[in-house]
């Protein structure tokens, strides 16, 4: 099979995923685009709206529209605190029955199969809406997300950081990590969810890490970890987007195409 000419890994990382967006505003002024996206969890969100022909800045426009914690979202008697099924109001609108395959952009997103433990890739006839639901619904916060016979969590559960579904396809591969672990004193450790989360972030990063030799240029940047998953307020979002596009400028010259 001929290879394709670049790749672009886009990590999950909660709202950290609008650093994203920003990259891809730097990539466009740049006229780099990808000819193959592996995605997972928020940047599965941000890879299908880029694929389906949206800017950096609509997509950031996209992510201050959403406000999943609204009461009438959350779920009762449920395997989760909010409905998966909510993320369908604000995905439909945009890609409505479209597939992967509709989409000029070969986007491949993961997502975790609960019942069989397998990672799940979206691709080709699989709809975009059921694909992005499917990788973005957080264990003990979104309800699993079903499609068909099977229960589906967030990518991130099994692969955060998809570079190893298109490394052999690509002859340059681009990735971008929005989950940086934080720096901590010994101080910052005392408390039970301070350890956890501490112990949680080191676990997802280590996994993870090493699939960064896969790639031709990593972006990623510190300052993402001062931020939280479900940040809301406007200007962090603008911030986290605007660390993005810095990430990527500052990093640019390491790459050739």
């Amino acid at each position: 099979m001929e290879k394709y000419d670049l790749g672009l890994v886009l990590s999950g990382g909660g709202t950290k995923g609008l650093a994203h967006a920003g990259v891809l505003k730097f990539l466009a002024e740049k006229n780099i685009k990808a000819d193959v996206m592996a995605c997972c969890s928020a940047g599965a969100i941000v890879g299908a709206l880029y694929a389906a022909g949206k800017s950096g800045e609509e997509i950031l426009n996209f992510f201050k529209s959403v406000y999943f914690f609204n009461w009438r979202h959350f779920a009762f008697n449920k395997p989760g605190l909010v409905s998966s099924t909510i993320f369908s109001n604000y995905l439909y609108p945009v890609f409505k029955d479209m597939t992967m395959g509709d989409l000029e952009i070969n986007l491949k997103i993961i997502a975790t199969e609960l019942v069989s433990g397998e990672q799940k890739i979206f691709e080709g006839k699989d709809r975009i809406v059921d694909a992005v639901i499917a990788s973005c619904s957080i264990p003990g916060i979104t309800v699993p997300y079903i499609v068909g016979n099977e229960m589906f969590s967030d990518g991130g559960v099994l692969n955060n950081f998809p570079a190893d579904i298109i490394h052999h396809d690509c002859k340059k591969l681009i990735g971008v990590y929005v989950s940086p672990p934080q720096d901590v004193e010994l101080g910052d450790l005392n408390t039970i969810k301070a350890v956890t989360t501490r112990a949680y972030e080191l676990m997802s990063h280590r996994t993870e890490i090493h699939k960064f030799s896969y790639c031709d240029w990593i972006i990623t940047s510190k300052k993402l970890a001062n931020y939280g998953t479900f940040e809301r307020k406007a200007n962090r979002l603008e911030e986290i987007f605007d660390i993005g596009y810095q990430a990527a400028k500052d990093s640019y010259e390491s790459f050739s195409l």
